[in-house]
């Protein structure tokens, strides 16, 4: 017996399977896509492949990772449990709702529904920056039972990006209130810059806020805002055009460093 085991982890809807010793570090992966086994210790060949053979789909490439970066060297290192990489968007909401799912009959729609249909929305769109060298991190958590719900990393610099559901309704912004509808204001600003500031701390680096609004009628911002950034889900991707902040190193960096479910415990 080997004592490795196969961990399966999604990105993007692509599955990677990575494999492990028993203490949880990794010591190989199969990239599906480029059918390729990456192996970090030669020594291990035999038993990567022997382990992984179920899961081989047809001839693959074995070999040394390609170039490795100390960035992903530094990644490989995480124990999956540590690891924050493979949240999905809504990971904390769909873990609630596996947990305690509700009534199957109730009055109203459970909101916690529409929250995740919100999350997964506003992710999937952070999610298609991935291929002009920015990542995103989903449900990251904090202290206290907080979390970010969206953490992009890209060369225009780190952002906190907060969701809001306003389909089909108006969203009238005047620092730090927001009100959608006919709602009642409330302070979301004051608690953005919050969690950027927290996330700030943890990374040493500035994280800008976003407020990111799903299918809004009408947004109307009152004044110039402090710091926050205000996206609908349909002009996300213009976070792309916000460059020259950081190099594809520290990129990968930062990316690495807030993977790590450790770099979050004292914030």
């Amino acid at each position: 017996m080997s004592g490795l085991r196969v961990i399966p982890a999604w990105r993007q809807g692509q599955e990677r399977l990575y494999v492990c010793r028993t203490d949880g570090r990794n010591v190989a992966w199969y990239d599906r896509e480029t059918a390729r086994v990456n192996l970090l210790s030669e020594d291990q060949r035999a038993d990567v492949l022997n382990v992984l053979q179920p899961f081989l789909t047809g001839p693959v490439t074995v070999g040394p990772p390609p170039v490795p970066t100390p960035a992903e060297l530094a990644r490989l290192t995480l124990h999956p449990d540590d690891d924050l990489a493979p949240n999905r968007p809504g990971e904390a909401l769909l873990v609630d709702l596996d947990r305690d799912p509700g009534p199957p009959r109730r009055l109203r729609p459970d909101p916690r529904r529409r929250a995740l249909a919100t999350e997964q929305a506003i992710g999937e769109a952070l999610d298609g920056l991935e291929g002009a060298g920015w990542h995103t991190l989903h449900s990251v958590p904090l202290p206290g039972g907080d979390r970010l719900h969206h953490l992009v990393i890209g060369p225009g610099g780190l952002f906190s990006v907060l969701p809001l559901y306003a389909r089909k309704q108006r969203v009238l912004v005047a620092d730090p209130m927001v009100t959608v509808g006919r709602r009642e204001p409330y302070p979301l600003l004051r608690r953005l810059r919050a969690d950027a500031d927290r996330a700030a701390y943890a990374l040493t680096a500035e994280v800008h806020p976003v407020l990111a609004l799903a299918g809004p009628a009408e947004v109307l911002v009152t004044a110039p805002l402090r710091r926050v950034r205000v996206f609908e889900d349909s002009n996300l991707s213009s976070l792309t055009r916000l460059g020259g902040v950081l190099k594809p190193a520290d990129v990968e960096a930062l990316h690495a460093m807030a993977r790590d479910r450790h770099t979050w415990l004292r914030v």
